[in-house]
């Protein structure tokens, strides 16, 4: 299984890069993994609602560029269905019965995601109602996708 994450904005901290680093090396053993960091646009303090819907919409085109046709895109977006970790790693397994080999993950910036990438996910999770820096939700998002694995292939981890 390939996996993609695309995430708007750079990774500064040391700890997080370490972190990511780590799951990066665990995840190695069970799927592809590529992570592709792409610019935030930079927004104004009290930008307006307009200026907020451009941002998004050029990070969104960023975002489309990057995904290939035959691709199954899954939005990180608080409209998104909650799943627990189980629910997670049968949301993954099942992807890959039926053929989805191709995955995905896309983390916006921190005004969110445009209404065009929205529009091309095929599904949508939310990991929580909470608001995370984008940057931790990244290591978050690999520490899931590894239980995930652990879940499927029985392994201990998960408890």
């Amino acid at each position: 299984m390939n996996i993609s994450i695309i995430c708007v904005g750079k990774l500064k901290e040391k700890y997080l890069k370490q972190a990511i680093d780590e799951y990066s090396k665990r995840l190695s053993r069970y799927c592809k993994l590529e992570i592709i960091e792409l610019p935030d646009e930079k927004t104004p303090d009290n930008a307006s609602y307009k200026e907020e819907l451009q941002i998004k919409d050029k990070e969104g085109n960023m975002i489309l560029n990057k995904i290939k046709n035959n691709s199954y895109v899954i939005a990180m977006d608080l409209s998104g269905k909650e799943l627990n970790s189980e629910e997670f790693s049968g949301f993954i397994s099942n992807l890959g019965i039926i053929g989805e080999s191709n995955l995905f993950f896309v983390i916006g910036g921190s005004l969110g995601l445009s209404q065009q990438v929205i529009k091309r996910a095929n599904y949508k999770i939310c990991s929580s109602k909470m608001t995370f820096p984008h940057q931790l939700f990244r290591v978050m998002l690999l520490e899931q996708i590894y239980r995930a694995f652990k879940i499927m292939k029985g392994e201990p981890y998960h408890k």
